[in-house]
């Protein structure tokens, strides 16, 4: 054996040896790497799918915001169209009643008490501590507005002192709606030879001059009778949402 392949041999056998010992050495950076890699390749693949799904979730929104609208602009043009043959009729009579509405926005300030979520402060302009408002919360009706230390508070539908005039269904049968610190409310004093029905929409008959007639209150869920007259249970079109801010009718005629 020469002595080339001798050291040869040698040379083999070293590098094979410190390979081994500097195994976890010479490993150590290449897993740093390696995880560095895979984090970024993680972070990039999500944030195109989360791209992706945000795109078609904004998209699906923006064609559920325009079928609205469009329903909306309908709605509206309806209205205006009911609102001007409505005046024009008016105008024929020759009558002097008025029919504006004065509406103003009243922002939801706390809780009166905590765990009773049917009372809230509000704050609202020209409120005046004498009168009772009808409370609004798009469109439908919401509660109503007293007075509590001269300050506006909202009794909202589900308190056992909201109250106001309703009609249900195309029978137009009246009664009284009042809260049940429950979900639900009830509408009482409905009489008993006037027809109504589970299914049966319940709005504001405006009588009491707290409400528009009109406004929508909430569905029949079930029927009672007792002591010559009927009661509805009724689930409201609102009820706990909380929301910031709600209308409140000032004037209604």
């Amino acid at each position: 054996m020469n002595k080339q392949t001798i050291s040869l041999a040698l040379f083999l056998a070293v590098l094979v040896g410190g390979a081994l010992y500097f195994t976890n050495i010479l490993q150590s950076p290449i897993l740093r790497l390696n995880l560095m890699l895979k984090a970024s390749y993680h972070n990039v693949t999500e944030t195109i799918e989360n791209s992706i799904s945000e795109h078609f979730n904004q998209q699906a929104t923006i064609i559920d915001l325009r079928e609205k609208n469009s329903f909306y602009e309908k709605e509206l043009l309806s209205m205006h169209q009911i609102a001007d043959e409505y005046q024009k009729l008016l105008h024929e009579e020759n009558t002097t009643m008025k029919t504006d509405a004065n509406v103003s926005l009243a922002r939801a300030l706390s809780y009166v008490r905590f765990g009773d979520p049917h009372r809230v402060w509000l704050e609202m302009d020209g409120f005046d501590p004498k009168k009772v408002y009808g409370l609004l919360y798009r469109g439908y009706a919401a509660g109503i507005v007293v007075a509590n230390n001269n300050k506006p508070m909202a009794l909202l539908n589900g308190d056992v002192k909201s109250s106001y005039a309703v009609n249900i269904g195309t029978t137009l049968a009246p009664g009284i709606v009042r809260g049940n610190n429950d979900r639900r409310i009830i509408v009482e004093f409905i009489p008993t030879w006037i027809p109504i029905a589970v299914g049966d929409e319940v709005l504001t008959s405006g009588l009491d001059r707290i409400f528009l007639a009109g406004l929508k209150v909430g569905k029949v869920v079930s029927i009672t009778r007792a002591s010559g007259y009927q009661s509805a249970v009724v689930e409201p079109y609102f009820y706990g949402k909380n929301p910031a801010y709600f209308h409140v009718i000032t004037n209604v005629r």
